[in-house]
């Protein structure tokens, strides 16, 4: 590699850790002929070294400004590790939980991905890319990657210009508006030709109409993968293929080393192309301060300064309590008393091995704090066993009070490559759940997991549900925080759980069809519906709760809103528990009549309110006025005039409706 390094060949080395070595690295490119210094990059997705909950997790909390100081956090962390470029944020809408890279975005809604985008570009980046703990940000994959069919990882993508433009561009738009300095193309066909030789995408839709002016590279040998495709007779067709339709940088594949110098010689490749691909890599580099100080980030004291530091941690520990969902808590099961006797069962109950989830990068298991060692911290009696056997663990169950059953998916169940056709949770932890619910004591379940799942039978009606993901290696001392009442859960679901795999794709947000079938009478011949399932999710986007209840009252919406002006909603919240509480108060809406089909409902703002008990607060929020666009049926973005609905939503039984008119 170093001979590579020194012969000019290599710009960029990925996926490597530490200063040492790329101190080593980097003399050798120095010592090239043109001394360009290397770029050092990696997949830092939710952490370097401490491992924090996976992005879709994160989503979970609704709170931008958590996850900009988490990706800060972690920027310093991989920054004095020696890097200097993320491939993340990943910033694709996920509508189908089959694929497994759900787990490494922000779920389903597109506004909540923008802000998330945004915020989490900035917290890598920080307020200068040339600082030492700044590290570059790279939104992808450019684009509609995850509308893949079926679920299946790298299949092909097919949808109108409209759709891509509403919900699959906005993110990288919000991402790229907060200066990310990087993105990539994603590996998938789209619309019938791959990203990486889709010049309509990366140049006229990303360079034209989204007027990005940084670094695109391809994903990992993408550029090679055009002859498996069937649009490049070779190696050196693919290279032509991808440099001309706007890829910067070749990840892995080498294609550029080998085959532009003879492209460029035959003219197949003008030299224009490449010095445009060159100025754009020339320029992260320069942005970065590489040219004034290639060692930038290359100290070997910030690495042991910042290495699992005690702030880094605590805050991980932050985020993944904030990111833990409540679906379910009959009676107030929830939270429990420390006198109480219980049993933690299951074969997530001491594992390590499978808390950090897919994309873990650095981190080490060894480090994670498991969940029975989190829950001894408040339950110095607490009784585990692993599942394995389910009769002997309902024997285990019977001695208790309550039971704690942690199942859920692997680690290696979800992230890239890891598409489902089923995603329920897996057979032997069902059969584990059934065997502990026939003993009748009651049941929470700790769910693990990297997307929704489908829940059924003992584990969908357990007593009481936490959604309680790849929390990373505070996973024990968080989920214990919660169960005790130490912290309330905050957390709401970003992405909705169907009732049955064959809902997928589903979102909230879908559309309603000319034939919608009447809530009354659901199985009417003739209209919208499954015949073995309701229309509906089981948890839909945007569900849970806390210790606390909730209302809504005295809804304040302006009749008429002029053009251009916000809609500024406010409306009464009360906490009319018994408990100190945060409330997600969101804002929904519906275009009522517009030139094309419009979604049913549509998240516009929401808002994070703490409450002490019978305190009541007014809230406001505003929906800025382009928030209410569409593409039209003439293809234009544009707010059209007319009555919309809206909702105000601020947990169970917490909902109140209103209308008004936009002007034209």
């Amino acid at each position: 590699m170093l001979a590579d390094v020194r012969a000019g060949r290599v710009g960029m080395l990925f996926n490597g850790y530490g200063v040492a070595g790329a101190r080593r690295a980097q003399a050798a490119a120095l010592d090239s002929r043109l001394g360009i210094p290397l770029v050092f990059a990696a997949d830092v997705i939710h952490g370097c070294r401490t491992i924090f909950p996976i992005p879709l997790a994160e989503a979970a909390a609704f709170d931008p400004d958590l996850s900009e100081r988490a990706a800060r956090a972690v920027a310093r962390e991989a920054s004095a590790g020696g890097l200097h470029w993320t491939f993340a944020p990943v910033v694709d809408v996920a509508r189908d939980q089959r694929w497994g890279r759900v787990a490494e975005g922000a779920g389903e809604d597109v506004y909540l991905n923008c802000l998330l985008a945004a915020a989490r570009v900035r917290g890598f980046q920080g307020l200068d890319l040339r600082r030492a703990d700044a590290i570059a940000a790279t939104p992808k994959h450019f684009a509609g990657y995850s509308a893949v069919r079926g679920g299946m990882e790298y299949a092909a993508v097919d949808m109108s210009d409209a759709e891509l433009r509403e919900t699959y561009l906005p993110p990288f738009a919000a991402a790229f508006a907060a200066g990310a300095a990087a993105t990539m193309a994603s590996f998938t066909d789209v619309g019938g030709i791959p990203a990486a030789a889709n010049r309509r995408l990366l140049t006229d839709i990303l360079r034209g109409s989204m007027r990005f002016a940084g670094l695109c590279v391809s994903d990992y040998d993408a550029d090679r993968e055009l002859i498996a495709h069937g649009v490049a007779a070779d190696e050196a067709d693919a290279a032509r293929l991808a440099i001309l339709a706007g890829v910067d940088m070749s990840m892995q594949s080498g294609l550029y080393n080998r085959h532009l110098p003879a492209l460029v010689d035959s003219g197949r490749v003008p030299v224009a192309a490449v010095d445009r691909a060159v100025r754009r890599v020339l320029a992260l580099k320069e942005a970065l301060g590489l040219f004034d100080d290639p060692y930038r980030s290359l100290d070997v004291r910030a690495e042991r300064r910042e290495t699992r530091s005690r702030p880094i941690r605590a805050l991980a520990r932050e985020v993944a309590t904030r990111s833990i969902v409540l679906l379910r808590n009959e009676g107030d099961l929830l939270p429990l008393a420390r006198d109480r006797r219980i049993a933690l069962i299951g074969p997530f109950a001491t594992d390590r091995a499978n808390l950090n989830g897919p994309w873990s990068f650095a981190g080490d298991a060894a480090d994670g704090i498991d969940l029975a060692s989190g829950i001894r911290a408040h339950a110095p009696a607490l009784v585990v066993d692993d599942g394995a056997d389910p009769a002997r663990a309902a024997a285990v169950a019977r001695g208790a009070d309550v039971v704690l059953l942690a199942i859920g998916e692997s680690g290696d169940m979800s992230g890239e490559g890891n598409s489902r056709t089923s995603i329920t949770v897996p057979p032997a932890h069902q059969a584990l759940a059934e065997a502990i619910a026939a003993t009748g004591v009651p049941m929470v379940v700790l769910l693990r997991h990297g997307r929704a799942l489908v829940l059924e039978g003992a584990v969908r009606d357990a007593r009481a549900i936490l959604a309680t993901w790849f929390l990373g290696e505070q996973t024990g001392p968080a989920v214990a925080d919660i169960l005790f009442g130490v912290r309330e859960p905050t957390g709401r679901l970003p992405v909705s759980f169907p009732l049955a795999d064959g809902q997928q794709p589903w979102s909230y947000d879908r559309k309603a069809t000319g034939r919608p079938a009447p809530d009354d009478d659901p199985a009417m011949p003739g209209r919208s519906r499954w015949r073995d399932a309701p229309d509906r999710a089981l948890y839909e986007f945007g569900a849970g709760s806390g210790y606390t209840r909730f209302a809504l009252s005295d809804l304040r919406v302006p009749a008429t809103v002029a053009r251009g002006a916000a809609v500024v909603v406010d409306v009464a919240l009360r906490n009319v528990g018994a408990r100190r509480g945060a409330a997600l108060v969101r804002v929904d809406i519906h275009d009522v009549v517009a030139s094309r089909t419009r979604p049913a409902r549509q998240m516009k703002a929401f808002r994070r309110v703490v409450l002490d008990a019978g305190e009541t607060r007014r809230v406001t929020l505003s929906i800025a006025h382009d928030d209410l666009a569409l593409v039209a049926a003439d293809g234009a973005w544009r707010v059209e005039p007319g009555d919309i609905d809206l909702w105000v939503d601020a947990g169970p039984g917490a909902r109140i409706a209103g209308r008004f008119r936009v002007e034209g």
